[in-house]
């Protein structure tokens, strides 16, 4: 069984950062890419950002870029989200997503086949 273990979600004020991390453990699993979504209440899910766990290339939304940095470590099997200079509209659950096919910095949700449950990022004007 695969875990993706999201972790460092929390409430903080606007102006503020947060960090995420994204923890996968249980049955080995070649992942080519890591990803970053968040649902906001009322909207649907959307697309935050990804990483080439091989190459460590990364692209990101229009809406975070500049403001938020995706990483990994691969000897840990662990993403990250640097979050930095938050807004209330960042307001959200963030979810981790492994990629097990390889596919150039997948943006959609439906190229990413492993989940985490989610954690809670909240942020205060």
């Amino acid at each position: 069984q695969v875990q993706l273990v999201e972790s460092g979600g929390g409430l903080v004020q606007a102006g503020g950062s947060l960090r995420l991390s994204c923890a996968h453990s249980g049955r080995p699993l070649i992942m080519y890419a890591m990803g970053w979504f968040r649902q906001a209440p009322g909207k649907e899910r959307e697309f935050v950002s990804t990483i080439s766990v091989s190459e460590g290339s990364s692209d990101y939304a229009d809406s975070v870029k500049g403001r938020f940095t995706i990483s990994r470590d691969s000897a840990k099997n662990t993403v990250y989200l640097q979050m930095n200079s938050l807004k209330p509209e960042d307001t959200a659950v963030y979810y981790c997503a492994a990629g097990v096919h390889r596919r150039t910095l997948p943006k959609f949700q439906h190229e990413y086949e492993h989940w985490g449950r989610g954690t809670q990022v909240t942020v205060s004007s």
